[in-house]
């Protein structure tokens, strides 16, 4: 048995607290892009939810540099102005009218990644693209690839050109009021830019001392050994989608368990905007009936089994969704319940 699978034991005996990225942490943090885009609640309420968190027993945050609100239809640009920034200087400014220890919190952003304005998803899955081209423009005028999924009712602009990639996280440093960001992920591959190009801007950025540690986001078993080969390690994780409903189909999670990698789940309740199959979690539910729990944090704890080094980052809009689902971290599935959950 190879280290990766051993540390891939689905059992229900785990370490709540790691160490990551400097910090030790419970594997169960916190999502914060459902309380900065479309469908968001109001300021207070957010961070009012973050606190909530915190005080549960969160100390990993999630954020990135494009958790704004989008465009509107048939708008020019990525985003409304004056709404830039929003996600990340919310994390800031609920950290700082907390009364906790601000030390004890990881927080971790993206950079590469603009939202898209609004389109039209049309019955084939294949989304209409209102400036007729497939692309939007950036602020330059230069065409950019839509990456917005078959189906998505919301979508991503990729712009991971090093020199964009490297302002946007400078830009991350000064919304957060840090001096370094405690870890960046490139948000995601960018068809328009060698893969490798965009792991050399993480690595300007951490020999610059803007990061402290690099991550890496919607990538395959080859992306992560170029990042591995490029950053060494200074590449400490791999945040990939992954749910009862979203499984690892290229076993991602387990070349991360062979290379000593974290590995961060996102939607590990599904997804947030974005339709999914609901019946995947079905047996989730029907263990939650017997125990008196919600199905959420059922999910959540199987999750916590899968992998020694899996972190999840549930979103909330509310401080009871974010309270409930920290309750996973405390529990414990029995051998029966695993063997029904598979």
């Amino acid at each position: 048995m190879s280290n990766g699978d051993s540390a891939l034991r689905g059992a229900t005996d785990y370490a709540n607290d790691v160490d990551f990225a400097g910090h030790r942490v419970p594997r169960l943090g916190m999502g914060t892009m459902a309380l900065s885009i479309e469908g968001r609640p109001d300021r207070d309420t957010a961070i009012e939810t973050i606190h909530a968190g915190l005080d549960a027993g969160v100390r990993y945050l999630d954020t990135a540099w494009s958790y704004y609100l989008p465009s509107a239809p048939g708008m020019e640009g990525t985003g409304v102005a004056g709404d830039f920034g929003y996600g990340e200087m919310l994390v800031r400014d609920a950290l700082a009218s907390w009364d906790g220890p601000r030390d004890e919190v990881l927080v971790a952003t993206k950079t590469g990644y603009r939202r898209t304005i609004d389109t039209t998803v049309a019955s084939d899955g294949v989304s209409d693209d209102v400036s007729g081209d497939g692309a939007t423009r950036d602020e330059s005028g230069e065409s950019r690839q839509r990456l917005q999924a078959a189906g998505s009712r919301y979508g991503w602009m990729a712009d991971s050109r090093p020199e964009t990639m490297i302002r946007d996280a400078k830009e991350s440093a000064l919304h957060l009021g840090v001096d370094a960001l405690d870890l960046l992920y490139s948000h995601g591959p960018d068809p328009d830019v060698p893969y490798e190009d965009q792991i050399g801007a993480l690595k300007t950025l951490l020999d610059e001392g803007v990061i402290r540690y690099a991550g890496i986001s919607r990538v395959d078993n080859a992306q992560i050994d170029v990042a591995r080969a490029i950053l060494g390690d200074g590449l400490i994780a791999v945040q990939n989608q992954f749910s009862p409903s979203h499984p690892d189909p290229e076993s991602t999670m387990a070349h991360c368990a062979e290379l000593g990698l974290d590995f961060v789940c996102w939607s590990p309740l599904g997804g947030f905007l974005d339709p999914f199959d609901t019946h995947a979690y079905d047996p989730f539910r029907t263990v939650a009936a017997a125990r008196g729990v919600s199905y959420q944090r059922v999910v959540l704890a199987w999750e916590l089994t899968r992998y020694d080094r899996l972190f999840t980052i549930p979103s909330a809009r509310n401080p009871h969704e974010i309270r409930d689902s920290f309750a996973a971290v405390d529990l414990r599935l029995t051998d029966e319940e695993m063997a029904t959950l598979g």
